[in-house]
C-alpha cells in the first residue's frame, strides 16, 4: 500500500525517528501505526545492545522545583557525545522526563524509569531515542529533595546542577539561590561536620598523619595536628561552615542567619559530568 506523507510524518512525531525508518516501518507493516512503533522500538534495543560497552559520559544535569517550592528532583540523562547532549531535542527529552517525574511524585529511579511518557515507559522511550540517534543513552541519576524551601540551579550549559533544602517558607528566593550556586561552586562533602560520613573523616585523619610524619612531625603531636587539619577540612568541605563565595568576610551559616536566625539546610543534593 502507498504510504503517505502525513502517516510518515505522524508516526515520526510518535517516535521522533527519521523519516525514512518510519516510512520503512510503515511500508513493512502495511501502514499499522502499531506494529510500525514496535519495529522502531525494536531497532532502538538493536542499536542499545550493541553499544552497551559504549561510554557515555556526554549529557545534561536538569533540576526543578514544584510551583510550592516544597519538592524538588534532579535528573541526569547520559549520552556518548557533546554534539547530541546540545542537540535541543534531546535536552527537551530530559526536561520532560524530570517534568513527568515531578508531577508524578517519583521517589526513585527506577520509579522514573517505569513512568509512561505519552503512552510509553520512559525506559522504553529511551531505547527508542537510541536507535533515532544512535547513541547510547541512560539516565544514571536521579534523586529528590523535600523542604519548606526547596532552591533549584543550573549552570550554564546544563552539566551541572544542584537542589537545597532549607528548614524555613517564605525566605527570600535569592538566599536560596545564593546557597544552590555555592553548593554548585564548592562541591561540599556534607551540610556541616556531624553529617560527614566517619569513613570520610578516617581517610583525612589518616592522610593527615601521613602527611606528618612526611613532614617530621613529633610523634606525640601527631594526632593532634591530625584533628586540626581535619577541622581544616570540615571548614573547606562543609556547607554551612564554608566561606560564602559572595562575601569572603562570612561562612554560609553566618549568611543564612544574617536572614534569620534559625534559618539553617536540611538537604542538597548536587551532580556534575566533569566531576
Amino acid at each position: 500500500m502507498a504510504i503517505s506523507a502525513a502517516d510518515v510524518s505522524k508516526l515520526r512525531q510518535m517516535t521522533g525517528a527519521g523519516m525514512m525508518d518510519c516510512k520503512r516501518a510503515l511500508e513493512e507493516t502495511g501502514g499499522d501505526f502499531d506494529k510500525a512503533v514496535d519495529i522502531i522500538r525494536k531497532k532502538g534495543q538493536a542499536v542499545a545492545s550493541k553499544r552497551a560497552d559504549r561510554e557515555a559520559s556526554e549529557g545534561v544535569v536538569l533540576s526543578k522545583v514544584t510551583e510550592d517550592a516544597k519538592r524538588g528532583a534532579l535528573v541526569v540523562l547520559n549520552c556518548e557525545t557533546d554534539f547530541v547532549a546540545k542537540n535541543e531535542s534531546f535536552i527537551a527529552l530530559a526536561q520532560s522526563i524530570l517534568d513527568l517525574a515531578l508531577e508524578s511524585d517519583a521517589k526513585s529511579l527506577d520509579e522514573v524509569n517505569e513512568l509512561k511518557l505519552n503512552g510509553v515507559a520512559v525506559k522504553d522511550v529511551i531505547t527508542e531515542q537510541i536507535g533515532v540517534i544512535g547513541e547510547k543513552l541512560e539516565i544514571p541519576y536521579f534523586e529528590v529533595v523535600n523542604a519548606e524551601t526547596v532552591v533549584g540551579y543550573i549552570h550554564p550549559g546544563n552539566k551541572l546542577a544542584t537542589l537545597v533544602g532549607l528548614n524555613k517558607a517564605g525566605i527570600d528566593e535569592q538566599v536560596g539561590r545564593d546557597v544552590a550556586m555555592q553548593v554548585a561552586a564548592m562541591n561540599p562533602v556534607a551540610i556541616d561536620k556531624d553529617s560527614v560520613d566517619q569513613e570520610i573523616i578516617d581517610k583525612e585523619l589518616e592522610i593527615a598523619r601521613e602527611q606528618s610524619k612526611l613532614e617530621g612531625k613529633p610523634e606525640n603531636l601527631i594526632d593532634q595536628i591530625a584533628q586540626g587539619r581535619l577541622n581544616r577540612f570540615f571548614k573547606d568541605n562543609t556547607l554551612l561552615e564554608q566561606t560564602f563565595v559572595k562575601d569572603g568576610k562570612i561562612s554560609i551559616r553566618q549568611y543564612l542567619q544574617n536572614t534569620d536566625k534559625e534559618l539553617t539546610v536540611t538537604e542538597f543534593k548536587r551532580y556534575s559530568l566533569s566531576n
